[in-house]
């Protein structure tokens, strides 16, 4: 293949391989040509155009192809236009000869067929360049058109469009001979032919001006003929021809009209000519249209079907905006039609017209018109529904009802109520909440409109009403309660008319059943009110006969509906109580009552009954059945056995019933027919839900009822049934032309379907589907008529019941006895040659599945030796495609291994059938075969893709493409070869490589294909192939090719581009993006916005589920990828989204309403006016987004936010973002855009939409979240944030007012509460303003549980409710986040504006506490009940709790989940601050309450209603809440889910800290030791499952409190001990754990409960502390640093440990010391490593505060235990010197040793550490210490010594002093030699001054001048002569300073003892003197010089925690 990539055709190459591959290299080379010459150098292609002119017109007569061909001329046509053309004229008249050539053989055709491809290029490429030749060339396409055959008749025809579109006006003299000529084509028997005429006459209109004046009415004529037979294509082609010449007959093109003076059509004359078609078809053309009329005869559907898509095509041409204006013309226009007699000649043609109109409507309305301006086409519609009611009233109310014609239009009006109620309803579902407008203002009155209509006297328009009504309800869930209030009330009233009843019947019913559309669902006392009214008219049936009918069917049909409501209603367990104790049996007792009990009954019945009552006993039965099977198939859960057994009693009657209604029927008239199949439509429905166990009994009589059913025994009248092509495979689309289900035509095409009767469904044919979920996918629901869903449902259950049939005959064999298996074979094998393509489907469908089931072998062989031997010796089509199609069946069903033996001879089979180029049906159905058979053997069928490949290339290469059903299949074939093959596809061998590049040809052959599905499939394989080898598919060329398709009018090609696109996005997005770019040069369907916005304009289009997920992935895939790096980019395109609902008011232009430049269109002059057609139209979007897209839009917002969150910190900091905007002008952050976010966010949160509003409030939380603590740089100590605090407050006003739903109420509460507790704002004022909207909420809460106006179900008040008090209880909670002026630089203004007072939130929330603090304890109360284990559920008490229904509890449960963890944390801090002193409830609160929330009070408190609240003592309702507390937080830390969030886990833990702050709950759990230790093992489960650091730190916050508590109170018991002075007096130190005897009870044990959870902490943050890590296999040897919150957490744990001794009696403390000490050392040694910066770690610190503590425990010193605490001491003391060997590693920081050795020296008593090799140690450190090299260890050393020298008792501090003073004075002597060079070594010598002064103040009078001897020589010696001191560094000036200073205060502290030394040394007193000059001298010079410092007595450096 690569030889074939050259400019000139390789023909060496070409010569040496085989014949067969020709055509393939040939195409692969004009292939590589047509890319290669837009690229190439124009001189290169010059200096070759000769040969390569030569090469390619060579070509045309080898007979190439269809695709080679197009191919061909598309190359020719570029050389000429790149390169010369001077010889073009000569190529031209080749072509024309061989045009003209009289060869007429089919050899000859391929080359005649190229010729004229040619010449369509040429003139396409060229146009008026080849303008003096044109004639000729018509004249002889024209000439050769007449002769031809329908490949050569389409291939001139759109030869001829090419020439017409390259010349344009130019040809206009040969206009008319194309017309004439052209048309007659247009009924010709050729499909193909007929789509290439229309085509060709649509490119002919734009010029010719004839064909829209006086021509139209033929043009018109014409297209209802070429309708008539047509197939799917054809009446695309033709009625996008039909309706572009109308709309061009009504505003002609501008250039045209110039030209000629053009009489334009008017609308009218326009819409009745279409009219024409719709009503009458393309038979005959009267000018009078009465006659024809009067005329019998039906409408061609074809017809009707393709002028329906005229219509469309019509007004679409024209434009949104041209419908806005004449929307009201067209509506009525189009609504006639539905209402002439000769569209509802029979019921079902009117069903089906009314579908085409709809169709009309919804393709028109629904996406040519923007939100606004939908508003106003439902006005419009409502009106003319008002109209029409009217119109029927005076009918109904004229007395003499002799007025035949009254009737007639009352029956047609039915029709036109239908159409233009489901539009409205339609209209208002997609408009969603933005249909508000619709319902809130009075003048439109659309309720009363479409309530009028429920008492229509056509049953259709009533269930039209009803279905309205649902929908308005599912948009505006806040009309459903008044809704069904308001039809309950009107059946009340008019309870005795009929219609009153049906049609108020069938609102509600319709009302229930949108019911789970609506999240927040009904006030549960509806459902009670709904079983009432149904009861009411079943009893009131009987009472008057003009009403029973009505009244029956309304019963059932209200409890059917009610039952939808399955568990939404039944919403918990203790409403299942309710329901079986009242309703079920009431249920149950009603569907017995309608059936007779017995035969004896029965048979009475028959005798009694007449006509009439039998009618209604029929109907009666028939709507308990459908009661039933609603409750079956809705509410499972309620399915007992029992149930079933009492269900099964009616319906066994209902069997015996059966076979009795024939005599029934006989006797009393055929009109009780269709009651009668009613009852068995139902009474099937029923039993195929239930399980077929319960009525095996009855099996028999079934099955023969069954069978009769759909054989048609009793009722030959020729009925179909709808499911053959839901059962068949879904890929045998291809074989039954379902794929028609796939397009955007679906619900008009369905009519023309045979076989299916699904385009016929309609509400009337079965009402009970008004409250019926619809089928995905419909817009309304459809029920089949009648006879069809009978034998639909009795063939369904015959699926069920027969395999149960068998199975009770007890054969092994699968499929029952021989005879059987015989009988169903003679019935499959027959099947498979009937001439009806669906049966045959249906055959091989049922054949494999035979296969399947009964699984032998011998019989699959025995079957598919059965077709080879047919396929062998058959020639018919149809034999042929039924075996073939049964050996794909086959296959696919037994899979790969289990056919593998037949697989060569099935393969070589259907190779052969595939080429038979005879029957394109034999080769489609081969074909399909082929690739079932390829899809089901995977691997197995490698051997066999070389063969199978080159087949389907060359099919490809040669069939024509008018046989597109071949192509679709091949596209199939191609597809799973692809597969087969798979990664393998990426290999460089020789066969691997050839694989791929056929493969890549037949993907560009059939991507170039003309058919739309063709495409798809080609889509598909290249989507396959991307998988498996990405490097080889070419997205330069793919993807721009994709984007063209997004503006496809075929679905199925929509839907597989964007499938392509989602797959390319996820790995290659930014490529994907860039090649869509280049598309938008030329001004393709992409414009600045990229691949994106087109993606966006389509979600407003596309209707198509799949396709928008497709869509929604696609741009989600692309976000994640491209949004960071494009931020702009991408916040500009949600911006522009989101715009549109800023204010609807902006989407007029776009979306209609008269802007100021369409009324100046309006004034201007006629000619000008004629706009050019459509296209100023497409510039623009066509409709403003609608709300589902800006919901997607606002996501995407989120979206973003969070992938910055990821990315870059500088997202989220304007200092860095603007720094590294200023390095590069081409970053982008988030944090640039803050403004456009906030807009967003609230643009979307304040919109009409509520889905809209949810998402706008979720992004403005994000944006608050993500950018509360950001600071302004301009204005330090300001955040980003504050500026924009207007817009918050105004974002969330609108979610409070009265009418919002709870969903978003409760959102906003959120907001608000984050909002408030991101500390942004710090004026109260302006908090005020957020602030009181939770105060406005709060009265709402306040308004307790009966409050009257309740729209939603209970559980969505309780939603809200909840939501208000969390949000309150997160205000409470919030610690104000900064105080920001820094007091430094203006003292005065402290507490300015900017300051919050620690407690300003507080102020805010002080007003509400008493009453929130009372709401908060009744929420939590509730709470605690609803978490009782389900076996608890009867303590529940009965009438539900202070917020909660006992009906909804489930769903409350879900939202108390949501809210008790802040709500448990606020009551604790207000418990805290002031609760336990407050009493429940003061009067006047009380008085205030509604009694609703006095009830929820009083069962806060336990008591019965009524009882005074105060009747308890403060201590007992303490008491209460303490236990209520403490309750839910235990059972909640006892087993957090994972999924709970974290927040719930931190909320419970600082509660619980917060709690235990007061002394009430520190009593309160110090008392009941068992508390602390269950609390604590709680915390310890706590701990090893949730593993965040936080939760760590707030446990260890908790245990602290708990030990505290318990340290206190056991301190209380010990000073009452002491005070008691009774004689036997207790030991007061044996209290506490471990009494007397030292031992600790696990589990009883509070000290051994917090020693384990401690334990847990620092073994999980040093491994190493146990001795068991080391053993343990992943144990990792290396000790890493901890990190900043371990280290945090295991001080915090040493502190706890440390104190736990003072819990236990003296005893105990020797029990629990070992360990606790052991620990404490093991951390100081693991954690004093010597650090850079001398700072001490928090454990160090936290180790040495422990050992203070425990060596001074007064507790211990008792005489039995002083043995074994003074060897505890010890050994700890040695420990600390054994691990600080200066030998040890690592080397540990000495400072914090000698530290730790001071305590000790310091707490603990001679005889203890007064030992000689302790103190050896001990001195031993000091040493090594002292002789550092570094000087901040000598100068802690020096502090620490002064400690241990000045320690009070002497006996300790002399030994110490004898060894360490001379090592000083040694140290000191030095420094004369050696003086300091920095401030560190300074302080080392001034703090060993300051122990030597120490000493000699210690020292005795008689020694004092031998210790002065040693300190003022070394003093003196650091004083410095002049010279030096000038110019001496700061460090030794200072020191000589410091000197001095000492001297100067030395000298008049010991005036004898100082004269001595200084007389002893003279030299000395000589240096005091000079430097005492000169410090004077100075001080004279620089009198203004501030005096020296005074000297610092105390440590200059201080430890972080004062240890002595």
């Amino acid at each position: 293949m690569e030889l074939a990539h050259s400019l000139l055709l390789n023909e060496e190459a070409l010569a040496q391989i085989t014949e067969a591959k020709r055509p393939v290299f040939i195409f692969e080379w004009l292939r590589f040509l047509d890319k290669v010459l837009v690229a190439a150098n124009k001189t290169d292609v010059k200096e070759k155009q000769k040969k390569l002119v030569e090469q390619l017109t060579g070509l045309i007569s080898s007979s190439p192809g269809p695709p080679t061909r197009k191919l061909l001329a598309k190359n020719l046509a570029a050389l000429y236009s790149i390169g010369d053309t001077f010889t073009v004229f000569q190529t031209l008249d080749k072509c024309n000869d061989i045009i003209k050539s009289k060869d007429d053989t089919a050899a000859y055709l391929p080359t005649k067929l190229a010729a004229v491809a040619c010449v369509g290029a040429f003139y396409e490429k060229m146009g008026r360049m080849l303008g003096s030749s044109f004639p000729e060339t018509v004249n002889n396409l024209l000439k050769s058109l007449k002769s031809a055959e329908s490949q050569g008749r389409s291939e001139i025809l759109m030869s001829l469009q090419k020439v017409l579109n390259g010349l344009g006006g130019a040809a206009a003299s040969c206009h008319r001979d194309i017309y004439k000529n052209a048309r007659s084509l247009l009924t010709d028997r050729s499909m193909a032919v007929r789509c290439a005429v229309a085509k060709c006459l649509l490119e002919l209109q734009n010029e010719a001006v004839f064909m829209w004046t006086a021509e139209l009415e033929n043009v018109a004529t014409l297209c209802f003929k070429a309708l008539e037979n047509s197939n799917y294509g054809v009446r695309v082609a033709v009625s996008k021809l039909l309706g572009t010449v109308m709309a061009t007959a009504l505003i002609p093109k501008q250039a045209t009209v110039m030209r000629q003076n053009v009489k334009r059509a008017t609308l009218e004359e326009v819409l009745e000519l279409m009219a024409t078609g719709f009503l009458r078809g393309g038979s005959g053309f009267l000018k009078s249209g009465g006659e024809m009329l009067k005329v019998g005869g039906s409408v061609n559907r074809e017809v009707r079907v393709g002028v329906t898509q005229a219509y469309v095509v019509f007004v679409t041409t024209l434009g949104g905006q041209w419908l806005e204006r004449n929307f009201a013309t067209f509506l009525s226009h189009v609504l006639d039609l539905v209402s002439h007699p000769r569209a509802t000649q029979t019921h079902v043609e009117a069903v089906y017209s009314r579908r085409c109109v709809s169709f009309i409507l919804r393709a028109t309305v629904g996406s040519l018109l923007g939100e606004k301006a939908q508003i106003a086409a439902a006005k419009d519609i409502c009106q003319a529904i008002g109209k029409q009611m009217k119109a029927v009233e005076a009918v109904v109310n004229d007395a003499n009802s002799e007025n035949k014609s009254g009737a007639a239009d009352v029956a047609a009006s039915q029709h036109v109520m239908v159409c233009a109620l489901q539009e409205l309803g339609s209209l208002v579902q997609s408009l969603n909440a933005t249909a508000s407008p619709l319902i809130q203002e009075p003048s439109i009155g659309l309720l009363e409109t479409v309530t009028s209509v429920l008492l229509h006297p056509s049953m259709a328009a009533r269930l039209a009403a009803a279905w309205c009504l649902r929908c308005v309800a599912v948009a505006l869930p806040f009309q459903l309660t008044p809704f069904l209030d308001r039809c309950a009330e009107r059946l009340n009233n008019l309870k005795t008319s009929p219609e009153a009843v049906s049609g108020y019947s069938f609102a509600m019913a319709a009302l229930l059943g949108g019911v789970h559309q609506c999240p927040l669902g009904i006030p549960h006392a509806k459902g009670k009110m709904v079983v009432s009214i149904a009861e009411d008219l079943l009893r009131t049936a009987a009472q008057n006969s003009r009403l029973s009918l009505q009244r029956t069917q309304a019963g059932w049909l209200l409890l059917g509906a009610l039952m939808t409501l399955g568990l939404c209603l039944l919403d918990s367990h203790f409403f299942f109580f309710f329901f079986f104790r009242y309703h079920l049996p009431k249920m149950l007792l009603l569907w017995r009552n309608v059936f007779p009990r017995s035969l004896k009954e029965l048979e009475a019945e028959k005798a009694r009954g007449d006509s009439f009552t039998w009618q209604v006993t029929l109907e009666g039965r028939a709507g308990a059945l459908c009661a039933m099977r609603s409750f079956v198939a809705h509410c499972p859960e309620l399915l007992t056995e029992d149930v079933i057994r009492k269900l099964m009693t009616p319906i066994e009657c209902a069997m015996t019933m059966m076979s009795h209604i024939p005599s029934v029927i006989k006797a009393h008239g055929a009109h009780l027919k269709a009651s009668a199949a009613m009852v068995r439509l139902r009474l099937y429905d029923i039993l195929a839900l239930l399980p077929p166990k319960t009525y095996e009994g009855s099996f028999n009589a079934l099955l023969r009822e069954l069978v009769a059913e759909f054989t048609l025994t009793d009722n030959s009248a020729n009925t179909t049934t709808s499911l053959l092509r839901s059962l068949c495979h879904y890929d045998d689309s291809v074989l039954l032309g379902s794929w028609l289900q796939e397009t955007d035509h679906k619900s008009i095409e369905d009519q023309l379907q045979p076989n299916s009767a699904s385009g016929s469904g309609a509400l009337e044919h079965d009402p009970s589907s008004i409250y019926l979920r619809i089928p995905a996918g419909e817009a309304v629901p459809g029920p089949l008529p009648l006879g069809v869903s009978v034998i639909d449902a009795s063939v369904a259950l015959f699926g069920v019941v027969f395999p149960h049939q068998n199975i009770l005959s007890e054969n092994k064999s699968t499929l029952g006895p021989e005879e059987v298996r015989k009988s169903a074979l003679t019935l499959v094998m027959g099947a498979l040659d009937n001439p009806n393509p669906i049966l045959r489907c249906a055959a091989g469908e049922a054949l494999g599945r035979m296969a399947q089931v009964v699984g032998e072998a011998s019989f699959i062989a025995r079957m598919a030796q059965y077709s080879f031997d047919k396929l062998k010796s058959a020639r018919d089509v149809v034999s042929r495609t039924g075996h073939s199609l049964a050996l794909g069946c086959l296959h696919r069903y037994v899979g790969g291994i289990g056919s593998g033996q037949h697989l060569k001879t099935s393969v070589s089979i259907l190779l052969a059938l595939a080429q038979d180029g005879t029957s394109p049906e034999v080769q489609t159905w081969s074909l399909h075969s082929l690739a079932l058979i390829v899809d089901s053997s995977g691997p197995m069928y490698r051997g066999y893709v070389e063969p199978t490949l080159s087949l389907v290339l060359t099919l490809l290469l040669t069939v024509p493409p008018s046989h597109t059903e071949v192509h679709q299949c091949l596209g199939r074939c191609l597809g799973a070869i692809i597969t087969t093959v798979g990664p393998e596809l990426q290999g460089n061998g020789a066969t691997i490589s050839t694989i791929r590049s056929s493969c890549l040809v037949g993907c560009a052959i059939t991507q170039d294909h003309s058919d739309s599905l063709v495409q798809a499939a080609a889509i598909s394989c290249l989507q396959q192939l991307h998988m498996f080898a990405p490097r080889h598919v070419n997205l330069s060329s793919l993807v721009p090719s994709l984007c063209v398709h997004l503006c496809s009018s075929h679905l199925l090609l929509r839907r597989a581009a964007v499938a392509c696109l989602r797959q390319l996005a996820q790995r290659e997005a930014a490529e994907v993006c860039e090649y869509a770019m280049s598309l938008a040069k030329n001004g393709v369907n992409i414009t600045e916005t990229g691949l994106e916005g087109v993606l966006f304009g389509m979600l407003d289009r596309e209707t198509d589920r799949k396709l928008c997920s497709d869509i929604h992935d696609t741009l989600g895939h692309m976000l994640s990828s491209l949004a960071v790096e494009n931020l702009s980019h991408w916040l500009m395109l949600c911006k522009d989204v989101l715009a549109a609902s800023s204010d609807m008011s902006t989407a007029a232009p776009v979306g209609g309403g008269k802007d100021e430049e369409s009324e100046k269109k309006d004034e201007m002059d006629d000619d000008t006016m004629f706009t050019t057609l459509g296209e100023e139209d497409k510039s623009k979007p066509s409709v403003a987004p609608r709300w589902a897209t800006r919901v997607f839009a606002a996501d995407c917002l989120c979206r973003v936010i969070m992938l910055c969150e990821n990315a870059n910190k500088a997202h989220f900091d304007l200092a860095l973002a603007r720094s590294a905007r200023l390095k590069n002008p081409k970053n982008d952050f988030l944090v640039l855009h803050l403004s456009d976010l906030i807009r967003m966010a609230f643009m979307a949160a304040t919109d009409h939409s509520n889905q809209l509003r949810m998402a706008g409030l979720q992004a403005l939380e994000d944006i608050i979240k993500k950018f509360a603590s950001v600071p302004e740089p301009e204005f330090p100590g300001h955040v980003i944030l504050e500026q924009y605090q207007a817009n918050v407050g105004a974002a969330l006003r609108p979610a409070f007012s009265q009418d919002t739903p709870s969903d978003i109420t409760a959102k906003a509460c959120q907001v608000c509460s984050a909002w408030i507790g991101s500390g942004v704002v710090s004026d109260l004022n302006d908090l005020r303003r957020v602030h009181n909207l939770l105060v406005s909420s709060l009265d709402k809460v306040q308004a307790g549980k009966g409050s009257s106006s309740q729209l939603y179900r209970e559980s969505a008040t309780t939603m809200e409710k909840l939501a208000v008090l969390k949000a309150w209880a997160e205000e409470a909670e919030t610690k104000p986040k900064r105080v920001l002026k820094s007091t430094e630089e203006d003292e005065d203004d402290f507490g300015t504006v900017d300051e919050l007072p620690p407690d300003s939130l507080i102020t805010l929330v002080q007003p509400e506490l008493p009453a929130l603090s009372r709401l908060w304890l009744a929420a939590l109360k509730d709470y605690a009940l609803l978490t009782l284990p389900a076996e608890f559920a009867t303590q529940l008490p009965p009438d539900g709790g202070a917020f909660y229904t006992p009906e909804t509890i489930d769903t409350a449960r879900l939202h108390y989940r949501n809210s008790w963890a802040p709500i448990l944390h606020a009551v604790a801090l207000w418990l805290n601050s002031t609760g336990f002193n407050a009493s429940e409830s003061t009067e006047e609160t009380a008085a205030a309450m509604p009694n609703s929330q006095k009830r929820a009070t009083s069962v806060t408190l336990n008591q019965a209603p009524g009882t005074p609240p105060s009747t308890k003592s403060l201590l007992d309702i303490n008491k209460d809440r303490m236990h209520l507390i403490l309750g839910v937080s235990i059972q909640f830390l006892c087993s957090p889910r994972p999924e709970e969030p974290v927040e719930h886990v931190t909320s419970c833990l600082q509660a619980l800290h917060t709690l235990l702050d007061s002394p009430c709950a520190r009593i309160h759990i110090a008392e009941d030791q068992l508390l602390g230790v269950e609390l604590l093992s709680v915390l310890h489960r706590l701990l090893l499952t949730w593993d965040p650091p936080s939760v760590q730190l707030l446990v260890t916050g908790v245990v602290q409190q708990i030990v505290r508590a318990a340290q206190d109170y056991l301190q209380e018991k010990r000073n009452t001990l002491n005070e008691d002075d009774s004689e036997e007096k207790e030991n007061p130190l044996a209290l506490g754990e471990g009494g007397e005897s030292g031992g600790l009870v696990p589990g009883k044990s509070l000290v051994f409960a917090a020693m384990e959870l401690l334990m847990f902490i620092l073994v999980r943050h040093m491994p190493h502390l146990s001795s068991k890590v080391p053993d343990s296999p992943s144990h990792v040897a290396a000790k890493s640093h901890l990190s900043e919150e371990s280290a945090r957490l295991v001080a915090a744990t040493v502190t706890i440990l440390s104190d736990l001794p003072s819990l236990c009696s003296s005893a105990g403390c020797m029990t629990v010391l070992p360990t606790i000490l052991f620990l404490i050392t093991r951390v100081l040694k693991e954690t004093a490593i010597k650090s850079a910066d001398n700072q001490v770690p928090p454990p160090v610190s936290a180790a040495l505060q422990g050992i203070k503590t425990i060596v001074t425990l007064p507790t211990v010193r008792t005489d039995e235990t002083q043995k074994q605490w003074t060897g505890l001491i010890r050994s700890t003391l040695a420990s600390i010197l054994e691990y600080s060997q200066p030998a040890s590693k690592p080397i540990l920081d000495e400072v914090s040793i000698l530290t730790a050795i001071a305590l000790f020296l310091w707490s603990a008593s001679t005889e203890i550490i007064g030992v000689q090799c302790l103190q050896n140690g001990c001195m031993n450190r000091f040493k090594s210490a002292l002789n550092s090299c570094d000087p901040w260890v000598q100068a802690k050393c020096y502090q620490l010594l002064l400690s241990v020298f000045q320690h009070t008792n002497r006996a300790l501090s002399t030994p110490y002093i004898h060894s360490l003073a001379p090592i000083m004075v040694e140290k000191l002597k030095a420094v004369e030699r050696s003086r300091p060079n920095n401030n560190l070594e300074l302080l080392a010598v001034k703090e060993g001054i300051k122990v030597l002064e120490t000493l000699v103040a210690l020292g005795e009078e008689q020694n004092r001048v031998q210790l002065l001897a040693l300190l003022v020589p070394t003093l003196i010696s650091y004083l410095l002569n002049e010279n030096a001191f000038a110019s001496a560094s700061t460090a030794s000036k200072d020191l000589h300073e410091f000197a001095l200073q000492n001297l100067m205060h030395i000298g008049p502290l010991y005036p004898h003892a100082f004269k001595t030394v200084m007389g002893a040394a003279p030299e000395l007193k000589t240096r005091l003197e000079t430097a005492v000059r000169a410090s004077q001298a100075s001080k004279a010079k620089a009198a203004a010089r501030q005096p020296p410092p005074t000297v610092h007595s105390t440590p200059t450096i201080k430890l972080k925690t004062s240890f002595f």
